[in-house]
């Protein structure tokens, strides 16, 4: 009986632990609680997601659509510049008005000189009649002697921007960053081409085409009596529009590559993913 009665004051004693039936009762509430809990997160978050993934989807739409316009605008315009300055690099290439007789020549005394303009590929000199009298040209391919390797290195630039031209069209096939890197690169080496050009052409007035057009004072970066002309200030103006486009179509490139903000990219492709 006394055994009894301290195993009784024993199992009810407060330093003592709880009684079996206690902790059977416990273990089931803990995990209704737990699940609980569960539940209530579950479905606390599409309610936080939908309250926070409006504001950041409206701003992730608005700016790519305000970049897409802006991209579309000037990638137009960087198009339309590098088709129309191919076309004057073909004007450049064919003009005999390269170098040409000045009019102070007419005031010589003495015998008259010739009077006329000069090319890459042709020489034209003045007549009596209003068409002048030129000899060569682009159809027979073959360039002034004096001039071969500056009529090389403008056919090399006219080509490398005719590519880059022809390059647009891969704008149906491949990523714009890529077909503006490819453009970028052509017209780069286009502009280099044309300045090689622009260099070498006075290094090569010492010619005897020059000397009968100039005069025998003529000589190495000495026009003698005759002055540059339009053609070739229009290409020494071409390398400085090159190295713009070029520029622009590297910029366009590396832009394309940012279409969405590095924070709202990860929140557009969890709600595409959903």
């Amino acid at each position: 009986m006394s055994s009894f009665s301290g195993a009784e004051t024993r199992d009810h004693h407060p330093g003592t632990s709880p009684p079996p039936s206690f902790l059977l009762l416990q273990k089931p509430l803990l995990i209704f609680l737990f699940i609980i809990l569960i539940t209530l997160q579950t479905d606390g978050a599409p309610a936080a997601v939908m309250s926070v993934s409006p504001g950041l989807a409206d701003l992730s739409r608005l700016y790519q659509t305000e970049f897409v316009r802006s991209a579309r605008a000037v990638g137009v315009l960087w198009a339309v510049c590098t088709l129309c300055f191919a076309i004057i690099q073909v004007v450049i290439l064919v003009q005999p008005s390269w170098i040409g007789t000045t009019d102070a020549r007419i005031h010589r005394v003495g015998a008259p000189l010739p009077s006329g303009t000069m090319g890459l590929f042709e020489v034209c000199m003045e007549s009596d009649w209003l068409v002048p009298d030129c000899r060569g040209g682009l159809s027979s391919l073959s360039p002034l002697p004096s001039f071969q390797s500056v009529a090389v290195l403008v056919g090399v630039s006219l080509w490398a921007v005719w590519t880059s031209v022809l390059c647009l069209c891969l704008f149906r096939f491949c990523s714009a960053a890529t077909v503006y890197k490819i453009c970028a690169w052509l017209q780069l080496t286009a502009g280099f081409c044309l300045a090689l050009a622009c260099l070498l052409f006075p290094d090569s007035w010492e010619s005897p085409e020059m000397r009968v057009l100039c005069g025998d004072s003529v000589g190495s970066f000495s026009p003698g009596n005759c002055s540059v002309h339009w053609a070739y200030i229009l290409a020494m103006l071409g390398i400085l529009d090159y190295a713009i486009l070029a520029t622009l179509a590297f910029v366009l490139a590396n832009r394309q590559d940012a279409l969405l903000p590095p924070d709202t990219s990860d929140v557009t492709a969890g709600l595409l993913s959903a």
